[in-house]
């Protein structure tokens, strides 16, 4: 006791003369411009007032800082008494009250840069698709009857020698909303179609049918009876009813990230698995506006050989028509082994639709298309109507339809013919079954019973067709080993597309971007549940599963949150292209999902970070555990709920999503300005303490927001407490405001300092690696310098409008008709520019009439100080057919260069090409867009899709709202007026090239990310996750959870951890997860100084046994992407985990 008491004199003597001394120097002190920029009030008053001020603060700072060294030794002597504080182990392992700290430089095995860096060569038969946009001159002259092609002709022996295969494939394509929801479309026609599938296959053997759709098939099974089911798994045993790609939906390939690609797929192959234990072999995709090479791969992870495709740009089409290549395999960019090959057929014309998929003239097609016989609901456009069948006109039907077959099967390489039979919603009433089949089947008899006419036709699957034509070719039925008449070898992807005209489909990348914020936000969350509840599982067996746990209901939660989330992967759903009322069913199922999977985080953290498992108890009405964020409601943005702050501490618990240690910036809204966070340690953490701005001048008096910095282990989950007191270590903001000779009234800081500036110097924020100049007319961001190395660069903020064009034709949900080049937005209203300063980050929020534009820099050493953050709230909402732009105009000198990501999954090399109009330029953006020079890249991460373009050397450009006032004629009916405010993020890193092989990549048509670029964007989309123990639970005495020993390698991202179903019946987990990894190609020409980053690189290869602390590895299987395959690998018994880059693996994972 005399020596604590020692301790606080000397303490506060000492604390005295540092006051004085710091008093005195305030006279010495200029008082006029400081430093940092900012301008003091001149007035002698002022410079009193603020000594005054600054001495009452040190002085009551003084006196907390004796109250905690007090604190200091009674809870010192606590934790004497009772032993430690927290297992002697964990703290052992590196997580006591820090994280170690990172080494100055990354720590990169050589080899691991050989990907990357490896000298591209094209395969002796490839095409590479960047090549075929060089080559093709993009006009459009009149082709005949096919419009968009040209005149095919034939010679009438030329199947003499082996007759013509042709496959007809009855199709259905059902999409799970867009002119109605979901429900509707299922209520009025999907669970016709189907219960008339039944019966109407059962007539006949030789009739087949496709499906794709789980979303609606899982519905509709959910409603037919045991009968009906066997009726179902006969037909499908006969191969007279197939599943292709067998996922929850048909996804958009655009604006989807891999992870909802792989979620909605395994959704669907799961439920297949389960109920009809089918395994698709053949992917389809006629209606996503453009196509990615991603979906391909994902396709072949998954154990599919063959795969569709349809919607691509007419020109291309034309061009491969000609080039004979309209079937090919597809191989990815980077593979230079032929791994990733997958046999894809594209259709030629222009639709799936029934007119244009039996041969090249829609007006002969639609003749044979038996649901347009006169009398029914529609026709055909060209005025002939089809004839029924019948003896009499059987032979010149047959004939007319034959030589369709035969103009189409010239384009093919094989004498073997696809010719698919359906539309949108098709075979809902038993008459169209009637009508289509039976009229059908008397022209294949009529054909088949002329051997003169040399043709077999028939119903058929999209496997039978693949069968036929890898068995023609001499090819092994699965593999993709090229048989005696090779097939041409493609890489590159199909966007943008264009159907007509100038008619190119880039305004859907945009259109309704606050559903796809939307759409990120939740697969951030429901993978943050997903890894929080399978560790919570996996740890029951250690502790004994609680009573209350809410196992079975919270896998229903996931469930339901996995199928919403599927759902809206849908082309027509994250594209923003369905009708208003649609929009808003999708986004109450994201929104509803949100608020479910949150409650599965909390119930789960609150187990974890129990010391004392045995006090669990699961309350559903008040959880023990807050989130600090609620939306109120599915088009509204989330805000920050208040944690309210007593004498008593709040406990909050972080949880790092991601498989990487981490230091970052948490926020939180809290009541008081006068508050204290200490770790679990009870050591004090540096704070910062803002206003929270209820607009542009006026902050709020009863709410502050509290930042710090947060550490937390990989998977892991950190407690700190929030305390009211005053704390030296707490700061509060200092704030400046951009006069620009007006008058700007100001209210609600009274606990902060604030200034004014009235000159046009620039404002300057800097951190230990960035300093930003900011316009002090514009309040936008002009140059940034790299203090690494000192190199400054011009890097310039503006927004701009597009118009819609005048024509006929006009931008819609789908298509982008700008009005020619953007106009340089200027607000109504003057900006008004504020400027924040503090221990933590600085930032410049400028308010204009539609955007308010944050600019932050956080003061931290690692990733998150590396980059610049940007937050664009746009409202859009009073305007009348324009699209609002953020353009970045840099002094990089990328020519018509510019590099963006199919998504978020690999990058994609572009040209700006001249010859084609300005829309054809826009590209989809789901998690980055760059330009580089051969000293330095600059690029965009992305928290939400968009479309982006770099229209100049220098320059990128995205599309942030649109709000158009009519249809595009492309079957909406409607124009997309439903805009809300829309908030859009951003981190903007500059990177040194340290390589100078601009030669070689000038050539290669693939590029990669860095290091520090790919951990940025993980970042960004999976935030620190924030809890806040209840005002009112039970002091509950919670400690830090560390699932794993280390990081994983910096390269190897954990796509999820997701709990597979149990056979039995009840809804419930099986023990088993299924362990989703994936290997990021990384470019190693940048710098990696200064990453904060605690991981290593080990050329794909990790021991799983040896990342985790308590748990163990009961059973490990390698299987295909969706779990459907078991893949033969050594793996299993060594429980090694060995990836080579860019591959994406799962593994069936049981942990004890």
């Amino acid at each position: 006791m005399k020596l604590s008491r020692q301790f606080t004199f000397f303490g506060s003597a000492i604390f005295c003369v540092v006051v004085f001394s710091l008093y005195l120097m305030l006279d010495h002190i200029d008082n006029g411009k400081s430093p940092n920029g900012e301008r003091h009030p001149n007035s002698q008053l002022n410079i009193l007032q603020d000594k005054i001020d600054h001495l009452e603060r040190l002085l009551a700072e003084n006196n907390e800082i004796i109250g905690n060294i007090r604190d200091s030794v009674i809870n010192l002597k606590e934790t004497v008494k009772d032993g430690k504080a927290y297992p002697e182990r964990n703290i052992s392992q590196g997580i006591s009250e820090l994280l170690p700290p990172a080494p100055v430089m990354l720590p990169i095995e050589s080899e691991d840069c050989q990907f990357a860096e490896r000298v591209y060569s094209k395969a002796a038969d490839g095409v590479q698709m960047l090549d075929v946009y060089d080559l093709l001159s993009f006009d459009n002259p009149d082709g005949g009857v096919w419009k968009q092609g040209f005149d095919i002709s034939y010679k009438e022996n030329e199947w003499d020698n082996e007759s013509l295969q042709v496959f007809v494939v009855p199709h259905s394509h059902n999409d799970p909303g867009w002119l109605k929801t979901f429900d509707d479309y299922y209520q009025d026609q999907t669970q016709h179609i189907l219960n008339n599938m039944v019966v109407k296959l059962h007539e006949d053997n030789r009739r087949k049918m496709i499906w794709m759709e789980i979303s609606y098939f899982s519905k509709w099974w959910e409603s037919i009876d045991e009968q009906k089911r066997d009726a179902v798994k006969r037909l499908i045993e006969n191969g007279q009813f197939e599943v292709a790609t067998g996922g929850w939906v048909m996804p958009d390939e655009a604006n989807s990230h891999y992870f909802g690609l792989i979620d909605q797929l395994i959704e669907g192959h799961q439920w297949l698995e389960k109920n009809l234990g089918v395994k698709p072999k053949t992917g389809l995709a006629v209606d996503p506006f453009g196509h990615s090479p991603t979906q391909a791969y994902l396709l072949k992870q998954a154990g599919m050989s063959n795969m569709l495709i349809q919607r691509i740009h007419y020109s291309i089409k034309k061009h491969f028509s000609l080039e004979r290549t309209l079937e090919f395999f597809w191989r990815q960019n980077w593979d230079q082994d032929a791994t990733t090959d997958i046999l894809c057929h594209m259709m030629p014309f222009y639709s799936y639709d029934v007119p244009h998929t039996c041969g090249p003239d829609p007006k002969i097609c639609c003749q044979f298309d038996f649901k347009r016989l006169p009398g029914g609901r529609i026709s055909c456009p060209w005025r002939i109507p089809p004839q029924a069948i019948t003896d009499s006109n059987v032979q010149e039907r047959a004939q007319t339809l034959l030589d369709q077959y035969r103009k189409k099967s010239k384009l093919y390489r094989t004498k073997v013919l696809l010719v698919p039979l359906g539309d949108d919603f098709r075979y809902t009433d038993a008459l169209e079954w009637d009508q289509q089949f039976e009229n059908y089947q008397k022209l294949f008899d009529y054909m088949n019973s002329h051997p003169e006419l040399h043709v077999k036709a028939q119903f058929g699957t999209i496997s039978d067709y693949f069968d036929a034509l890898r068995k023609n070719i001499g090819m092994d039925p699965v593999g993709s080993s090229v048989g005696e008449l090779a097939l041409p070898v493609i890489s590159g992807d199909f966007f943008t597309y264009a159907d007509r005209d100038d008619h190119y489909w880039s305004g859907y990348f945009t259109s309704r971007p606050f559903y796809k914020r939307l759409d990120r936000m939740l697969e951030s969350y429901l993978r943050a549940a997903e890894i929080l509840y399978s560790l919570t599982l996996a740890n029951f067996q250690k502790y004994g599963k609680p009573s209350d746990y809410p196992t079975i209901d919270n896998y229903k939660l996931l469930t339901e949150a996995r199928r919403n989330l599927g759902l809206f992967q849908h082309h027509d759903a994250i594209a923003g292209t369905g009708k208003d009322f649609v929009v808003v069913d999708y986004g109450t199922r994201l929104f509803h999902s949100i608020l479910n999977v949150k409650r599965v985080i909390v119930s789960s953290a609150h187990w974890l970070v129990l010391k004392d498992k045995q006090t669990y108890s699961h309350d559903p009405s008040n959880p023990v555990l807050q989130m600090d964020d609620v939306q109120a409601a599915q088009d509204a943005l989330p805000h920050k709920t208040v944690i309210k702050i007593h004498k008593k501490p709040r406990l909050v618990v972080v949880f790092n999503p991601i498989e990487q240690a981490r230091r970052s910036v948490v926020t939180l809204y809290v009541n008081t300005h006068h508050v204290r966070v200490l770790d679990a340690f009870g050591h004090v953490v540096h704070a910062q303490v803002s206003a929270v701005w209820n607009d542009a001048t006026h902050a709020a008096t009863d709410v502050f927001q509290l930042s710090f910095i947060a550490q937390a282990p990989p998977l892991g989950l950190s407690v700190y407490q929030l305390i009211e007191g005053m704390e030296i270590r707490t700061e509060t903001s200092k704030y400046m405001f951009l006069k620009d000779g007006r008058h700007i009234s100001v209210s609600g800081l009274d606990n902060f300092r604030m200034s004014y500036q009235q000159d046009a110097t620039s404002v300057e924020i800097e951190n230990p690696h960035l300093k930003l100049s900011v316009s002090t007319a514009t309040g936008l961001l002009e140059r940034m310098r790299l203090k690494d190395d000192g190199s400054e660069h011009q890097v310039n903020v503006e927004f701009a409008w597009y118009g819609t064009t005048s024509n006929k034709d006009k931008s819609g949900a789908y298509l982008f008709l700008p009005d020619g080049d953007a106009k340089i937005y200027s607000s109504s209203q003057p900006a008004v520019i504020r400027v924040t300063k503090g221990p933590l980050f600085s930032e410049v929020t400028t308010t204009l009439t539609h955007v308010t534009h944050t600019l932050r820099l956080y003061n931290i050493q690692g990733v998150e100080g590396q980059s610049v953050e940007i937050c664009n709230t746009v409202d859009i909402r009073g305007e009348n057919n324009r699209e609002i732009a953020m353009r970045i105009t840099s002094d990089i000198n990328s020519k018509n260069r510019f590099f963006t990501d199919l998504n978020g999954y690999q990058v994609q090399p572009r040209k700006t090409v001249a010859k084609l109009p300005l829309q054809a330029n826009f590209y989809p953006m789901t998690s980055m867009v760059y330009l580089q020079d051969s000293s330095a890249r600059l690029s965009l991460l992305t928290a939400q899709s968009l479309g982006t373009a770099s229209l100049k050397s220098g320059q990128l450009e995205v599309i942030m709202d649109r709000r158009l006032n009519q249809d595009d004629n492309r079957g909406l009916g409607q124009g997309v007026l439903d805009n809300k405010i829309t908030a859009n993020s951003f981190r903007l890193l500059l990177e040194k090239r340290s390589s100078e092989e601009t030669q070689k990549e000038e050539s290669a048509p693939y590029s990669y990310a860095s290091i520090l670029s790919h951990m940025s964007f993980t970042y960004l989309n999976h935030p620190l996750i924030s809890m806040a123990s209840s005002p009112d639970s039970v002091d509950a005495s919670f400690t830090f959870y560390n699932p794993l020993i280390t990081s994983f390698p910096c390269d190897l991202h954990l796509v999820n951890l997701r709990a597979i179903q149990s056979k039995e019946e009840g809804g419930g987990p099986s023990e088993q997860a299924a362990l989703i990894l994936h290997r990021k190609g990384f470019d190693c020409g940048f710098s990696n100084r200064d990453t904060g980053l605690l991981c290593t690189t080990t050329r794909g290869k990790v021991k799983l046994e040896k990342l985790l602390t308590d748990l163990k590895v009961k059973s490990f299987t390698p299987v295909s992407l969706s779990l459907m395959h078991n893949t033969q690998e050594s793996e299993a018994e060594s429980q090694e985990i060995n990836l080579k880059p860019m591959e994406i693996r799962t593994y069936r994972l049981e942990l004890s």
